[in-house]
């Protein structure tokens, strides 16, 4: 009898946990993950490329398909799986062209596509495709500068440059080569990368200015800082040395985040700027974060669950008929100028809005 009671004791915080991730779960008809993510992912493989600077797929892109592929895989659609994969066959021949060059780290995550893709179908050549990316961020070029030479030196990607966008950008072909060979040192590379950004960058309010010399909290910005450190985190060990810095980085952002909410339960595209505009890349990406905090245990699903809730439902509203995410801001260099930002021009069906919609989806159904 006493053992029946510790163990039924021992069940109580898992059965609490799930209780409260309920809040994750039985979303309103038209706003379940499940539809959403069939709607923006059908639409994502009838979309045409977006090159960057009219020679290669943008990183806005491959976010896109690696939520669309993400989504594909957790829901077993082997039909949109393989729409996916014929959309991409062509990168190994006639497009390869529109290929981006591994000399800059929004280019470089490009890996981080063909690596899922190995990943799920296991064919040699994805990986061939992918893996120079993720190397070659830490191979430091002959006509590197003597600013990228610095960062090399002392043990970080030349490709460094104290943008928070590059928090994700550098972590995700990073962990995806992990995923894939299971070598430690692209684990630590990332996470020695992360640990500097946060020291350089978060505030002491939880949020990052967007560069050392740009003083604004930039929505999108810090979403990708946000998400970054969500795919980090649940790739990096227990008792890796770095774990416990970085997932205090996040929860102290986390924690800000949520009271940095909008009446809709959004953000705006400066975060602390009440008179700014809701912004919804941004705020699928503070969402996306969400879900990943408390489905992993990072975050208190008691305090959390309700707000990526009810962000999730709000964002649903921003996606018209045409499956397009509405009110994304547009690609968005650094300035230290806050009327900048709040000038931006907004788009609707911008990559950078409908991938972490897809991430989203994908979580959700985790």
């Amino acid at each position: 009898m006493y053992k029946k009671a510790l163990f039924l004791l021992c069940l109580l915080p898992i059965q609490i946990l799930v209780a409260q991730t309920g809040a994750l779960k039985n979303f309103p008809d038209g706003s379940t993950p499940d539809e959403i993510g069939k709607r923006l992912a059908s639409r994502f493989v009838k979309s045409k490329h977006l090159l960057h600077a009219n020679k290669w797929i943008g990183y806005p892109e491959t976010c896109s398909w690696n939520g669309a592929l993400k989504f594909a895989t957790i829901t077993k659609d082997k039909r949109l799986t393989q729409m996916l994969k014929e959309k991409f066959e062509p990168l190994f021949t006639t497009d390869n062209r529109i290929l981006p060059a591994m000399t800059h780290v929004d280019q470089n995550m490009f890996g981080s596509l063909p690596l899922e893709f190995y990943r799920i179908t296991k064919e040699k050549r994805y990986k061939e495709l992918g893996m120079p990316y993720a190397d070659t961020q830490w191979e430091i070029p002959e006509n590197a500068t003597i600013k990228q030479k610095g960062w090399a030196d002392k043990g970080y990607t030349w490709q460094t440059r104290l943008w928070i966008d590059d928090m994700y950008m550098i972590t995700i072909v990073q962990t995806q080569a992990y995923k894939v060979t299971k070598d430690k040192k692209y684990l630590d590379r990332t996470a020695k990368e992360m640990v500097m950004y946060l020291d350089e960058l978060q505030r002491p309010n939880g949020l990052f200015y967007h560069a050392p010399d740009v003083p604004y909290y930039w929505g999108r910005g810090n979403g990708w800082v946000a998400a970054g450190m969500a795919e980090l985190l649940q790739c990096l060990p227990k008792k890796h040395k770095d774990r416990p810095r970085i997932l205090q980085g996040f929860r102290t952002m986390m924690e800000s985040l949520k009271r940095y909410r909008n009446p809709e339960g959004l953000w705006n595209q400066l975060i602390d700027q009440p008179d700014c505009w809701t912004e919804t890349s941004g705020s699928a990406m503070f969402t996306f974060a969400f879900i990943k905090g408390v489905k992993n245990g990072w975050l208190d699903a008691k305090e959390y669950a309700p707000v990526a809730r009810k962000a999730w439902i709000a964002l649903v509203r921003y996606i018209n008929d045409e499956n397009d995410v509405k009110e994304v801001c547009i690609g968005t260099n650094k300035k230290n100028d806050k009327q900048y930002y709040y000038d931006r021009p907004r788009r609707t069906g911008d990559f950078h809005g409908q991938a972490p919609y897809l991430w989203c989806a994908a979580a959700l159904l985790e």
